[in-house]
């Protein structure tokens, strides 16, 4: 999907080979849009207002309302929570993960559904896990409505469960993002706090492989200190981008899940995106587990990993200061990383829309 235009491809690992084919999912993405026809403007019902693929769907309830709505799922990052017998906090993710796509449509949170499946109820780890999902909907601001336990014997190992989520929001149309993201635009970068929920078939696959005596680091001594470390919840971006959303300071939301920096020209394909990335110091310290088992290369990192950056946002540059603090009166830290920038022109013809990544390691180009 993403692919290395400059720079070196030092490293042994990458997302492919732990099982996951994103080529592949884009391809199924492509026959969903052929089955739902919703890319023809003949067929498209009228009150839908997005397309498949997008953050979320919105459909238009009123005029003035458009309804949005998200699912998702937490993935195999609860083989963590297995392993350390921890389950109060995957529910957290499992919110964050539907939630902070809510926002990059602009949508306030509403409600939220779960759906908890296991082979065989376990009452106190699935009452850990509905815990954690109660805390996620009070740090997202929507309310915990209603869910489905599905009892399977059979299906799924002794101790085991899977988790997938629906959020529901809602939004004016003319606060709908993404809104003219254009070239001179600049983009706030709002701090992870961690992996999040993405790229967990690749990490566990590196934590199988290199030791915490490899890394040598004070906090993963062991491998369940290292693992608690990985284990912690997606931050939910609900307080830090409302009051900016209300006020239309932005003009697009990327929400760095799956994919990574390619998430970027979600806001818009006509224009391409340079950031400067933090350096590892100022990263959650899981990235500097990460640099210092030199699993992956450069490029795998950008395109599986959040890297620091759990949510990138377009402003005019008038309104940069106001959304930094206003995310950083919420507790998560905001800064400048970067502009929005004129797609290049390749042998007179215009190219399509470029990540480009300036980092402690080199100048990358990442295009899908």
């Amino acid at each position: 999907m993403g692919t290395l235009k400059s720079g070196t491809t030092k490293g042994r690992l990458s997302y492919r080979e732990a099982g996951v084919d994103r080529v592949l999912a884009d391809k199924l993405v492509d026959r969903i849009h052929a089955m739902t026809g919703n890319r023809d403007k003949k067929k498209k019902p009228k009150a839908l207002r997005s397309e498949v693929g997008g953050y979320a769907a919105l459909y238009e309830l009123s005029k003035t309302q458009w309804l949005a709505s998200s699912t998702d799922g937490v993935g195999t990052k609860l083989k963590l929570a297995f392993e350390l017998g921890i389950h109060d906090t995957v529910g957290i993710d499992l919110v964050a993960m539907s939630v902070n796509d809510l926002l990059c449509v602009g949508a306030k949170p509403l409600f939220f559904l779960d759906y908890l499946a296991t082979g065989k109820l376990e009452l106190d780890t699935s009452t850990a896990v509905i815990e954690g999902i109660q805390e996620g909907c009070t740090r997202a601001g929507a309310l915990l409505v209603g869910g489905e336990t599905a009892e399977m014997p059979g299906f799924y190992k002794a101790g085991e469960y899977d988790l997938a989520g629906f959020a529901v929001g809602l939004v004016h149309p003319k606060k709908a993002l993404p809104s003219n993201v254009k070239a001179g635009d600049l983009l706030v970068g709002l701090r992870s706090s961690g992996f999040h929920s993405n790229g967990f078939s690749l990490l566990r696959k590196i934590v199988n492989q290199w030791r915490p005596e490899h890394t040598n680091l004070p906090w993963a001594k062991t491998r369940a200190a290292l693992l608690k470390e990985l284990l912690a919840p997606t931050e939910i971006y609900t307080d830090a981008l409302m009051p900016a959303l209300d006020k239309k300071l932005f003009q697009g939301l990327a929400h760095i899940t799956g994919s990574g920096f390619l998430n970027l020209p979600r806001m818009g394909e006509h224009v391409s995106y340079e950031l400067e990335m933090p350096g590892v110091a100022a990263l959650p310290r899981v990235y500097e587990w990460l640099a210092k088992t030199d699993a992956v290369s450069i490029t795998e990192r950008l395109t599986t990993f959040n890297c620091g950056l759990g949510m990138v946002g377009a402003v005019r540059p008038k309104n940069l200061r106001e959304v930094i603090a206003i995310a950083e009166r919420a507790g998560v830290e905001a800064m400048f990383v970067g502009e929005v920038i004129p797609n290049t022109k390749i042998k007179g013809k215009k190219s399509e829309s470029l990540v480009i990544v300036h980092s402690e390691e080199g100048r990358f180009e990442l295009q899908e």
